[in-house]
């Protein structure tokens, strides 16, 4: 009978979220999204909004600047990069290629690039596209060297050359959820080295063209021109800069696209179309930790749950693009969010509005999960700081130098403080938190201290995606290089 009377219940619930946006009630809904967008406005740079429900488009709009310089206004085929919701395309082209039989999800990775390390335990193509393998974020990895992302242009290669300088894993494959974009760059990699095409030609023979997505390519060659492109900005106290991602790396990222095409994948996507059924119980499997914990994370895609809705979700950040694609199937709605702009990540860019106002909380459900980060990596817990005599301190004192990321930086005492300066001149207050252990100030970065023999032989780097990055002390007579 509680069963039957639920269905019911969820029954009478999808007819009123029905007409909540249809109906003499979808002028007040329409009237309520322009006001939490109203942010976006010319002359300054803004977005794309597109709402389906059940494949039926019931909401697209476009709000402030494509351009500044050009004075171009942002409009539903302006092309936006959609950063990580790209992963899930990389997975759905390396779901197609187990389909068709050219791999194995339980494959070792070293099957495919053996220019990796052995590091004493296999890495399955799974825990890869799980976040579970290990394997350290090449983005963080190149934030501790001399030349962080933005500053010269990487590519795909220049990853695969990062990851394999990398003597260990964050953690043994299997045993933590650690998000890495490492993963989804060697995938992009293991996909065009398998299926003899580039990643941009398979996608888009097996997905954007039957998808009917046809403003959406990659982002390969930071010299190309992609017409209709929005140029992303950041701001600061002087006034919004251009903040572009200049780099050909993709797979984690890169996706050039709209609101709407997205639409079109999630109608695409969630019908079963792309490879039959078969391949999206494939893209919504997740696989629980070593432990049997659960992981949420399934391939490119969050399984979630908002106001007792199931949700599959991923949200993007790349340079200063921004976007959010959702679909909840229980009530067959689909997000899709677009900005050039990361002026609102603090304040709010709306999206956590919208959901409010869209997703109706379903009868009969309880406590909701709604967590981006499924099982969030320990970080560095700042405590009292101890005081620590300026003759100890100054044993930290002097050159270091990481093969791992090919960074040299150097420590000095300042006013009883250690501060390290790095070879671009910055420079940043480490803050004791124990005997060796130190935290940059205003971060979640922890740098330890590494000793021999209690003699001081270098230091380590962990930050929320790379762990035990080293950095040998060197001696004034050693060349840095």
């Amino acid at each position: 009978m509680r069963v039957v009377l639920r269905r019911i219940l969820l029954l009478l619930w999808l007819v009123i979220s029905a007409v909540h946006l249809h109906g003499q009630s979808l002028a007040d809904t329409v009237k309520i999204i322009e006001r939490i967008f109203s942010r976006y406005q010319s002359p300054s740079p803004g977005g794309q909004l597109a709402v389906s429900r059940d494949g039926k488009i019931l909401f697209s709009q476009a709000w402030g600047m494509a351009d500044l310089e050009r004075q171009v206004v942002m409009s539903k085929e302006s092309v936006i990069e959609a950063g990580s919701v790209s992963k899930q395309f990389t997975a759905a082209a390396v779901l197609l290629l187990e389909q068709q039989g050219m791999l194995k999800l339980s494959d070792e990775v070293h099957r495919y690039l053996p220019e990796l390390p052995d590091y004493g335990v296999p890495i399955s193509l799974s825990q890869m596209l799980h976040h579970t393998s290990g394997l350290k974020d090449w983005g963080s990895l190149v934030a501790l060297s001399d030349w962080p992302r933005g500053t010269k242009v990487y590519s795909n290669p220049d990853v695969l050359n990062i990851v394999a300088r990398q003597p260990d894993l964050n953690h043994n494959p299997g045993e933590e959820f650690m998000y890495s974009n490492s993963n989804y760059v060697l995938l992009a990699m293991i996909v065009e080295r398998v299926s003899g095409e580039s990643l941009a030609a398979f996608t888009k023979k097996y997905i954007f063209s039957p998808a009917g997505m046809t403003h959406s390519s990659w982002r390969t060659d930071v010299r190309a021109i992609v017409p209709w492109r929005a140029i992303a900005y950041s701001k600061n106290e002087k006034g919004y800069f251009t903040d572009m991602p200049n780099e050909n790396v993709y797979g984690n990222g890169g996706l050039l696209t709209t609101a709407e095409d997205l639409l079109k994948w999630n109608v695409y996507c969630f019908s079963g179309k792309p490879g039959g059924p078969s391949l999206l119980s494939r893209q919504l499997e997740t696989v629980p930790l070593n432990s049997g914990i659960k992981n949420n994370y399934s391939a490119g895609l969050r399984i979630l749950t908002y106001n007792g809705q199931e949700l599959f979700s991923h949200d993007g950040a790349t340079a200063a693009y921004r976007a959010l694609l959702e679909y909840y199937p229980l009530s067959k709605l689909s997000i899709a969010w677009l900005s050039n702009t990361s002026e609102f990540d603090e304040k709010g860019d709306g999206t956590a509005e919208l959901r409010d106002l869209l997703v109706k909380k379903a009868p009969g459900t309880g406590k909701e999960n709604f967590n981006p980060e499924p099982t969030p990596s320990p970080t560095p817990v700042k405590k009292d700081s101890p005081i620590i005599p300026a003759k100890e301190l100054n044993e930290y004192t002097g050159k270091y130098y990481s093969q791992q990321v090919e960074a040299a930086l150097e420590i000095s005492l300042s006013e009883g403080k250690l501060i390290i300066t790095r070879y671009s001149k910055d420079k940043y207050v480490l803050v004791p938190i124990s005997a060796d252990e130190f935290l940059i100030a205003d971060s979640k970065v922890k740098v330890a201290f590494l000793r021999k023999k209690r003699t001081l032989i270098g230091l380590s780097f962990t930050t929320p995606r790379v762990r035990n990055v080293q950095f040998n002390k060197i001696n004034e007579s050693q060349n840095l290089k």
